[in-house]
């Protein structure tokens, strides 16, 4: 199939069908998203449950007779100081996902990406200087807003710095692509080579 590259009416690129038209499978999508999302997660949160908690070795006071209710442990988690009852341990929140279910989300967000006109196709996309200014000016040249993820085959200083002072706009290569980021964008701009390596990856 070919794509039109943005700005040259006359110029198209050949890509694979096969990675660039596949149907859209949500439920795929929603699984694998998730499960990046869930490694994403510290998962270190702890609390101490009563054998955990220091002390209240020896039981506080003998059995009957006293005539407080009985106890065992000071460390009980109705008393002060005590342990938590359903104390939280550390956990980790990883989701298993293959690559071929990985790379198989991809295609399908890629294509409905493409299907939805999301998907901008440059020749390249390069600064001559780091500066913000300049930055918002290419990409309004480009009629892009929003939510912009701008993908290049190797990511560049000038471009680095001038776009990272913008909350809406991230810039990456195809290795540091992700299923989280492609879903959350508005429009998605890569250049020919990193559309050549996606494919290659995704393959």
């Amino acid at each position: 199939m070919e794509l039109q590259i943005t700005g040259a009416k006359s110029k198209k690129i050949e890509v694979a069908e096969g990675v660039f038209a596949c149907a859209f499978n949500e439920p795929l999508i929603h699984q694998v998203v998730t499960a990046y999302l869930s490694a994403g997660r510290a998962g270190t949160k702890a609390q101490k449950n009563r054998a955990a908690v220091s002390g209240g070795g020896i039981k506080p006071w003998r059995q009957k007779g006293t005539g407080r209710a009985r106890a065992g442990t000071i460390r009980s988690p109705i008393w002060r100081k005590g342990g938590v009852t359903f104390a939280t341990q550390p956990r980790s929140y990883d989701q298993k996902v293959n690559k071929k279910m990985y790379r198989g989300a991809l295609r399908s967000i890629v294509s409905e990406l493409i299907r939805a006109e999301r998907l901008l196709i440059v020749e390249s996309f390069t600064l001559e200087t780091p500066k913000t200014k300049d930055f918002i000016k290419k990409l309004d040249a480009l009629k892009l807003n929003g939510r912009v993820l701008i993908i290049i085959e190797a990511v560049e200083e000038n471009l680095y710095l001038a776009a990272r002072n913008l909350s809406t706009v991230d810039v990456r290569d195809v290795a540091a692509l992700d299923p989280a980021s492609l879903v959350g964008s508005e429009k998605v701009l890569i250049t020919v080579a990193a559309l050549k390596q996606l494919e290659e990856l995704l393959k």
